[in-house]
């Protein structure tokens, strides 16, 4: 049956969320039932783009992007797919009526991974839309269930709270990005002499994207709010951390929290998430 095989698809989608993402894996299980799988089913999809401008260098990245690109479409297109991810990821796209350009968007930002672009600020800008506001706005399109008002005026909050995911990322892996990837993204600076005013200066503009998405997420239906919060609380931890590291050691070290405080951080937000005390 049909019916089988999505729901062979969707374990994929889950799976693969839950191996590469703790944090993500825990807001998703907080959210309301009905809104757990397209949401596995968007992040297996970005994850999959992902890995392969990140990972795959034994083989040809861009025929591989070009490929899923084009499987992408086709299964939007036709409802179905052979790969579990994208029959997955189609379902929820079909179904919540993500835009396409949403969808175009993303992966023009991974194939930007490809070229070894210099960004300035113009091109920083058009990056983080494309991998991280849009994402956040696939999501959203789920959580407001086809409410377009509701839609439009979570935006702007939406696309700051994956800009804020996305920047912390950044400073995060910085060891790595500049190791393996060759890659660095804050336009103008230089990140392997990175100085602590630079660094203040980045972490600036990243709590003001945390601090309108926090407004936006005090408006979310009850379905999604925890859920999301929870996201929130555990990468404004990380984003902390960072901000009380030294900039030289953030050059030689992945900073991340431990599994063990991420679940202290859901008992202590699920209380102020009771007592209406979201902050």
């Amino acid at each position: 049956m049909k019916s089988l095989f999505d729901e062979v698809a969707i374990k994929c989608s889950r799976l693969t969320t839950r191996s590469y993402s703790t944090s993500f894996s825990l807001g998703i299980q907080l959210l309301g039932k009905e809104l757990r799988d397209p949401v596995y089913a968007i992040y297996g999809f970005v994850r999959f783009a992902d890995e392969i401008v990140d990972t795959f260098h034994d083989y040809n990245k861009e025929e591989l992007l070009t490929k899923f690109k084009s499987d992408t479409y086709e299964a939007i297109e036709s409802g179905i797919s052979l790969n579990p991810i994208l029959n997955s990821f189609q379902h929820a796209v079909n179904r919540y009526n993500i835009d396409h350009d949403l969808i175009e968007t993303f992966l023009k930002s991974m194939e930007m991974d490809l070229l070894q672009v210099e960004y300035d600020q113009e091109r920083f800008e058009e990056y983080i839309l494309g991998s991280a506001e849009v994402v956040g706005l696939m999501c959203l399109k789920v959580f407001t269930g086809g409410d377009e008002e509701q839609y439009r005026q979570l935006q702007p909050y939406a696309m700051a709270l994956g800009s804020a995911f996305q920047k912390v990322n950044f400073l995060r892996d910085v060891k790595n990005d500049l190791e393996y990837l060759g890659r660095s993204y804050f336009p103008g600076v230089n990140l392997e002499s990175l100085d602590e005013q630079t660094k203040s200066e980045i972490e600036q503009d990243i709590e003001k994207d945390f601090n309108k998405a926090l407004i936006g997420i005090k408006k979310l239906p009850q379905t999604s709010q925890f859920g999301v919060y929870i996201a929130y609380v555990y990468y404004y931890a990380l984003f902390k951390k960072i901000q009380a590291t030294p900039s030289r050691s953030i050059l030689k070290q992945r900073i991340r929290i431990p599994n063990n405080k991420k679940y202290g951080m859901l008992v202590g937000s699920y209380l102020r998430y009771r007592l209406n005390l979201i902050r």
